[in-house]
């Protein structure tokens, strides 16, 4: 039997984490989510990115 194909991406997401939020960050998230207009995971990975911007200064 052969895996399932998703969509090709040129950019695979292949680590899987799991985190445990306070009420306080989990607002946040689903908020800056909803006004966005964003997933979870693309949330996550703009703050990432944004801390590496500020890690770099």
């Amino acid at each position: 039997m052969s895996k399932k194909m998703g969509r090709p991406t040129e950019n695979p997401r292949v680590y899987r984490i799991g985190i445990r939020l306070d009420e306080k960050h989990k607002k946040i998230l689903d908020e800056y989510i909803k006004k966005n207009n964003s997933t979870i995971t693309n949330a996550v990975s703009r703050a990432i990115e944004l801390l590496e911007a500020e890690t770099k200064k």
